[in-house]
């Protein structure tokens, strides 16, 4: 028998480390040694003790461990590592494999139990692991054992509750302070602007009249934008130059009735022509559909009347706003992100290269949609996001062929189209450096059960059925499957940036996105500047909005940019190689899009690496 040294690595998040002891053991091929000493893990440090030892033991408080090594017998002795990264509770043993995958046939009979456990822990549930969009989670304990990094670490918990409670102090203040005063012209939205907060929020606030900027959201809207184009259905009418804004989704919603008011919904459809120097201007808008029980609508042009134009503007942005929200954050970001995560864990073991490659893009994903759903109501929104679901197609998530269904390939002044592009090749390629890593060929992808599960997983339970929109269910190449977990990152990272992180820049002046409107739409072109300020949010609703928009678009104290997080779940030198490529074209990315970004007078840093959070976290 020859002497091991065993590094233990505790995280270092608050309460990470434990004052119980913990017992570890090597198992081996040949059998298995207890190590006689037991340990205290401290937060942040990494214990080192000699023995024979490799997996963990029981303990009564949580510890969160994040990796194990152990160097073989000897000087040179051959140092494995075995990744952990999970909450460790005083139930059981949990056994840790080595993390190149080597000896994976020898752990076949705990992969078979973790996927037996990990299934039955979802599945009594019920419905928790489909992408509902309507029900109320169960607490997140009772979805998964603590394996997982799934909950907030004790810091991201604080930083997110004391942010909260801020917001709403706020929110308070200023009610207090408004809630005797009424708007009277828009220039009074200035008293609950937070000056200093973004500078692009204060440009929006002085060019938001300007048409050319309100075509520029649709074009590079940041939080606004959709897997293709910020942030609404953008189709060519002709070659190269006409576009449609559609807003169907919402027809027929009935708007919430707050504060004993009624509020109204629109389903706009908005005429957009692209001019030759780039800018997007509209053309007409028509704010209701046609229907055979009411009057025409009007058509409403630029060259209307200010006001008249102004609050068709209005209308459309607001429709937008519950759009942008609803269908391209919630549905396309973090629900498709909650299909993903459950299906891995239910259906690949820790020691699968596909888990491995994923888990960090799914940190906090679990917990953050919890979190979402318990502040949420029923609603309009709930018809809302059933009618989204059915038009979720697989190639709406993939950017290459949906800019390509859209025609917006080649658009220089669509500089979402081009981050995403880029993005989605960097991406695409480190799943493929990874995947010919572990797969031989596509024998071996047909030949693989757990990969597949989790293909039909997605598609036939966490997506009710999408087959007929194109989401496979079962993979027949390498190909197949890299687009496949490309996708899959992609909208776990870049897609939800790109509608989450603008919140602050667009939404902080109110009335160029107003999150409900007071009045029906007009029905005439005699608009006045009283039923303007009749129509968009009242005090309280406004405050709201600037609150709620600040605690989503702040800069998070934690965020861990799109490849550069900590937890090492490969070992070996060749994905670590993959990794590295991953992360200089990531880097080579950043630098474009900085200098790009210089002569730009709206840059748009929405897809730019530094910026992109690595999984759904907020």
């Amino acid at each position: 028998m020859g002497r091991y040294r065993v590094g233990v690595e505790t995280g270092s998040s608050v309460f990470a480390g434990s004052n119980n002891q913990v017992q570890l053991w090597l198992v081996g091929e040949h059998g298995e040694e207890a190590l006689e000493l037991r340990l205290r893990p401290s937060r942040g440090k990494v214990n080192e003790i000699w023995g024979d030892a490799s997996s963990l033991g029981t303990q009564e408080y949580n510890w969160f461990c994040n990796r194990i090594t152990v160097q073989g017998p000897g000087d040179n002795g051959v140092e494995a590592t075995f990744p952990c990264y999970r909450w460790v509770l005083g139930e059981g043993i949990v056994c840790l494999p080595e993390g190149t995958g080597e000896g994976a046939g020898f752990f076949k009979t705990y992969r078979e139990e973790e996927l037996k456990r990990e299934g039955s822990s979802t599945a009594e549930k019920g419905q928790p692991l489909q992408l509902r969009s309507l029900e109320l989670h169960p607490p997140i304990k009772d979805l998964f054992p603590p394996l997982f990094n799934s909950e907030f670490h004790e810091d991201k918990r604080i930083d997110f509750e004391c942010s909260l409670a801020k917001g709403l102090k706020d929110l308070a203040i200023k009610d207090t302070l408004n809630i005797l005063s009424s708007w009277k012209s828009l220039e009074d939205f200035n008293q609950i602007f937070w000056p200093g907060q973004s500078r692009l929020a204060e440009k929006v606030r002085d060019s938001w009249k300007d048409d050319a900027f309100f075509g520029y959201q649709f074009l590079n809207g940041g939080s606004l934008s959709t897997t293709t184009l910020p942030p609404s259905l953008l189709y060519h009418q002709q070659e190269g130059s006409l576009f449609e804004a559609d807003f169907s989704l919402l027809d027929g919603i009935q708007g919430n009735v707050i504060l004993c008011c009624q509020q109204y919904l629109a389903a706009p459809l908005v005429m957009l022509k692209l001019e030759p120097d780039g800018k997007l201007l509209p053309m007409a808008i028509q704010i209701q559909e046609p229907s055979l029980s009411s009057p025409t609508p009007p058509v409403f042009l630029p060259s209307d009347p200010p006001m008249a134009w102004l609050l068709a503007k209005a209308w459309v942005r607001s429709s937008d706003f519950q759009l942008h929200q609803l269908q391209y954050h919630l549905l396309r970001g973090h629900l498709m992100a909650e299909a993903i995560s459950v299906a891995t864990m239910r259906c690949l073991p820790t020691l699968h290269p596909i888990f491995k490659i994923l888990i960090p893009h799914l940190r906090y994903t679990m917990e953050i949609n919890i979190r979402a759903w318990t502040g949420t109501g029923g609603g309009g929104h709930v018809t809302v996001l059933q009618k989204a679901g059915k038009s979720l197609t697989y190639r709406s998530l993939c950017p290459p062929n949906d800019l390509a269904d859209r025609r917006l390939l080649g658009v220089p002044s669509c500089h979402y189209a081009h981050d995403a592009l880029r993005l989605w090749d960097i991406i695409k390629r480190y799943v493929e450096g990874i995947v010919h890593l572990y797969y031989a060929g596509d024998e071996a992808v047909e030949n693989d059960p757990e990969i597949q599960a989790w293909c039909k997983e997605i598609t036939e339970v966490g997506l009710h059925g999408a087959q007929d929109r194109g989401f496979p269910t079962s993979f027949h190449s390498k190909d197949d499957l890299c687009f496949f977990v490309a996708m899959c990152i992609f909208t776990c990272t870049g897609q939800h940036s790109s509608v989450h992180q603008g919140q602050l820049d667009w939404y902080a002046w109110v009335p160029n996105a107003p999150c409900t409107m007071r009045m029906p739409p007009p029905s005439g072109k005699d608009v006045t500047l009283e039923m303007v300020m009749a129509t968009v949010p009242n005090v309280h609703q406004a405050s709201l909005q600037m609150s709620l928009t600040w605690q989503l678009g702040r800069t998070q104290p934690d965020m861990v940019p799109l490849g550069q997080h900590k937890e090492e779940y490969f070992s070996g030198s060749e994905p670590w190689a993959v990794l590295n490529r991953f992360r200089e074209d990531l880097a080579i990315l950043d630098k474009e899009i900085t200098e790009r970004n210089a002569k730009l007078e709206l840059p748009y840093e929405y897809l730019q690496p530094s910026r992109v959070e690595n999984s759904v976290t907020i």
